[in-house]
Order: C-alpha cells, then sequence, then structure tokens
C-alpha cells in the first residue's frame, strides 16, 4: 500500500466529529475533538483502533500478605476511559503479570458489552507443550477473560528455535489442527503469531504461509523507529525487513514494544532535547507512537500503559493523529543512530526472565542502570564534573531500587533466564557488567 492510499484510508477513518464553527471559536478550541483513528482488517473488515492496550504492565499494589497483586479498581478506572476514547484492542496472555493479567481484563472487559471491544489473547505454551497442558490453558483463557469466543488468538513468541520448536509446541501434538477446528467453530476468529527469532526462522514461517501449509490472519512484530534498521541482541530482527515482507503479502500487523520498553518515552537527555526543540508540546513517546502509526499494513499498536497519564497521552497523540512526513522519519533515525551511541541494555522490562531462580531483580537492576544513562546521572570516570555526587547518587538509588540480596553480583551464571529473554540479551554477562561496574565506583577505579 502506497502512502497516498494510506492517507486517504486513515483520513477517511479518522475523520472527527463535527463542532459547529461558532461554538469552537466561542470556546477557543482551534482543533477538532479527539476520536480515535480506526483502521480497517483488510481480511474480516474489523474496525480496529489503531491504539490497543496492551495488558502486560497493569498496575501493581501489595495485598494484606505483601504480595504484588493488580490493582483492579485502578485497572476498571483505565478501561473504561480507554473504551470511552474509542480503544478497542485488549491484549493480554496467561503468563502475563504472574498469570494475573487475563483475570484482570476480563473482570474490567466484562462490564462492558462484548461488541465493544476485541480481545487477543495468546497460547503460551512455554513449559508444558503436551496437549492436555496446552489445551487446558487455551480453554482457562475463556474462563478468565468471561468471553466464549477470542477475537484475535496469537501462537506466542514463535520463532526462537525455527521449525523443530514450532513443531514441538503445535504440529506433534496436534495443536494446530485443534486450533483450525476451534476457528472453524468460530470460538477463534483470527490466528496468528507474535514474533521473536532470526531472519531464517522468520522466512521459514512466511514460506509455510505462501504454501498454504499455515495460514496466518495477522502477526504481531517488535516494531519501533530504533528497531526499523537497528535491531538489538544476537537474533532480533530489523523491524523494516520483517514489515515489508508482511506487508507484500497483505498480512495485517500488531505491533508490539512501540517505545521499546519504556526506552523512547526516556530518551537520554540531549536526544530528548532535539525531539522537544521540533514539537515542545508533544511528548516522547508520541513520536515513537506516530512512527508505527505511519506505516498503512499496522492494523494495531498496543502500548502497555501503567496509569492514566500515558493512557491519556496515547489517546491525544491517536486521537489527532498526524502521520510523519518524509523528512520526520529521516529526522528519527538521525535519533536512532545516536541512540546507538548510548550503552543502554536492550531490556523491555517484559518480565519474561522473572522469576530469577537465586532472586536477582534482572529487569529492576537494567531498568535502573538504564536510567541512570538517559537522565545523565551516570558516573563514568573520576575526572568526570561532578562524579563524587554522581557516584553517591546511583549507589544509594541502586540500593533503594533493587533490594541488596537481589542485585546483580548474586547472579551465578546459571543461564535459566537465557531462554525466556525475547530481546535474546546475554542476561548473565550484562549482570556481571553492571556488579563489575558498581564495585569499581565502590573503588573508586573509573
Amino acid at each position: 500500500m502506497k502512502r497516498r492510499e494510506f492517507f486517504k484510508i486513515s483520513g477517511a477513518a479518522a475523520v472527527a466529529a463535527i463542532v459547529p464553527t461558532d461554538a469552537r471559536s466561542q470556546s477557543g478550541v482551534t482543533e477538532e475533538p479527539e476520536q480515535m483513528v480506526l483502521r480497517e482488517n483488510p481480511k474480516n473488515g474489523d474496525k480496529v483502533s489503531l491504539l490497543g492496550f496492551g495488558c502486560m504492565r497493569w498496575p501493581m499494589i501489595k495485598d494484606a500478605r505483601g504480595h504484588d497483586i493488580i490493582d483492579q479498581e485502578a485497572v476498571n478506572e483505565m478501561v473504561d476511559y480507554a473504551i470511552e476514547h474509542g480503544i478497542n484492542y485488549f491484549d493480554t496472555s496467561p503468563v502475563y503479570l504472574q498469570g494475573q493479567s487475563e483475570k484482570a481484563a476480563g473482570i474490567a472487559l466484562s462490564r462492558h458489552p462484548r461488541s465493544s471491544y476485541y480481545i487477543a489473547t495468546k497460547l503460551s505454551n512455554f513449559g508444558d507443550q503436551s496437549a492436555k497442558g496446552s489445551i487446558k490453558m487455551y480453554q482457562n483463557s475463556f474462563e478468565q477473560l468471561q468471553t466464549d469466543y477470542f477475537d484475535y488468538y496469537l501462537l506466542h513468541s514463535i520463532g526462537r528455535g525455527g521449525k523443530e520448536a514450532f513443531n514441538q509446541r503445535y504440529m506433534e501434538n496436534g495443536l494446530w489442527e485443534f486450533l483450525l477446528k476451534e476457528k472453524a467453530a468460530g470460538r477463534i476468529r483470527n490466528l496468528g503469531f507474535s514474533f521473536h527469532g532470526s531472519q531464517p526462522e522468520f522466512d521459514w514461517f512466511m514460506e509455510e504461509y505462501d504454501a498454504g501449509r499455515l495460514q496466518w490472519d495477522f502477526v504481531q512484530i517488535q516494531m519501533n523507529y530504533v528497531d526499523w534498521t537497528h535491531a538489538d541482541g544476537r537474533r532480533n530482527v530489523n523491524a523494516q525487513y520483517l514489515y515489508e515482507q508482511l506487508d507484500k503479502r497483505g498480512i495485517p500487523i500488531v505491533i508490539m514494544e512501540p517505545l521499546q520498553g519504556g526506552t523512547l518515552a526516556n530518551l537520554p537527555q540531549d536526544i530528548a532535547k532535539q525531539l522537544k526543540a521540533r514539537e515542545p508540546q508533544q511528548s516522547l513517546a508520541s513520536w515513537a507512537f506516530r512512527f508505527c502509526g505511519t506505516h498503512p499494513r499496522v492494523l494495531c499498536t498496543l502500548s502497555g500503559m501503567t496509569s492514566m497519564d500515558p493512557l491519556i497521552d496515547n489517546v491525544k497523540t491517536f486521537g489527532h493523529f498526524k502521520p510523519l512526513t518524509d523528512e520526520e522519519l529521516a529526522f528519527l533515525e538521525q535519533m536512532a543512530i545516536q541512540m546507538k551511541e548510548y550503552p543502554l541494555i536492550n531490556c523491555t522490562d517484559c518480565k519474561y526472565c522473572m522469576p530469577c531462580p537465586w532472586g536477582i531483580d534482572i529487569p529492576g537492576t537494567f531498568q535502573h542502570y538504564n536510567r541512570a544513562i538517559t537522565e545523565g546521572t551516570y558516573a563514568q570516570s573520576k575526572e568526570q564534573k561532578d562524579y563524587a555526587k554522581l557516584k553517591k547518587a546511583y549507589l544509594v538509588s541502586y540500593d533503594r531500587a533493587v533490594p541488596t540480596v537481589r542485585q546483580a553480583d548474586h547472579c551465578i551464571a546459571c543461564g535459566e533466564c537465557l531462554s525466556h529473554c525475547p530481546q535474546s540479551i546475554a542476561i548473565p554477562g550484562q549482570l556481571r557488567r553492571i556488579a563489575r561496574y558498581i564495585e569499581n565506583l565502590k573503588q573508586d577505579k573509573l
């Protein structure tokens, strides 16, 4: 689909509600009211909100026993606001938030008419790949989400391990045939997958699609303006390649990690200044979301919103959506190149690596380290201005953010986390690097 065609379609889908000219002038309103952009699924005509709600980062609170539980009241409030403002796609999984996400989503969504939202969930059969265990997970999702059909159902995180792993999880145990029967019965409306893997693995799935052996109604990929041509990790694929392969086959695309785990909403200060200089009234995150929405094959862009503030800001972005110009796309490419110069760890805080068998707070350690870099509080050497102040600030904030017994130096490099990381981060190596950095800070060896 060409950009000119896209602008026609998106413009028609996002026509704002009409407000009389005199009312606008009297109230001082200078722009049309918010109205969520809807993209039409070419395969079935679904009108899907371009902004989707990712349910992997619901707000959490402590219960009476000190356990982390989802703040259901806050979730209800956010879902109500989302639906009221046109968000109709909600993405969850049986494994999100220690298995609590689907139930919370079901409670919040079931308070609204079923026709007002699309449910996307996943077969996350990482641990038990047997037919019995996988079907039990599938059936339990209906109960948790309080529904009798799934609008969009995904085979979760396929690609790693290639053909062999896919066959083990879905073919040899008969699950693929089971899911096709469920789709024929109407309990699955759209069947797709979320991809994490290398290019040869992705190419194999496309070859199977072309041959008619595996038919995908949609595909979920990681895409943002950094990973577009600068994908990080040992095995991740540039999003531009994934997008182009899906686009030429006419396969609708759902986007995950448009903010690269929050990194693109909390940029290094000098990069943030450049974005703010161009759009001082817009958030940093809005650039990343506009990047995704500018690509016409994108059906929905997921955002894992943890509170009302980002939800309101994202609704504003997509309610007054402006596709990026070619010049703005080139500008973001320059920002992406600058981003690669920072020693950030490509952790998206998905928590798939948790719990660590040795109690390490892996994402907490990585997020604290990245935050120090993006906020300019990263102590680099004794010759650095305000080194002593930066050193103290890092060590004190680290102890506050991550309890001592869960810090990087407790990692024994068992490798249990490696197979779970969708970003293919060398987690033990990165933890050792942070532990060495902290020890050098303490001994003034930088």
